[in-house]
């Protein structure tokens, strides 16, 4: 009896997996179909970068600091602000 509710749970959740992963599918086709945001001003991270020390370039504050507002910096220049 056991061996035998094993078998139908197993073809259950074999039938299904199908079925879902058929609608995950779709509804990634659907999300994914659309033009990409453009993003205005973005840089690459080199370029963001190279702009970013130019402008911290002689900064009179610990590296510690520095290095924040360098990631900071790099992030912003990347997203286009």
């Amino acid at each position: 009896m056991k061996a035998l509710f094993s078998a139908i749970a197993l073809a259950a959740a074999v039938a299904l997996v199908p079925a879902s992963v058929g609608a995950q599918e779709q509804t990634a086709k659907k999300v994914l179909s659309g033009q990409p945001a453009t993003l205005h001003n973005a840089k690459t991270e080199s370029q963001a970068r190279r702009d970013c020390q130019q402008q911290y370039r002689g900064a009179r504050e610990s590296k510690s600091a520095l290095r924040i507002k360098m990631k900071e910096c790099v992030r912003e220049g990347m997203q286009g602000n």
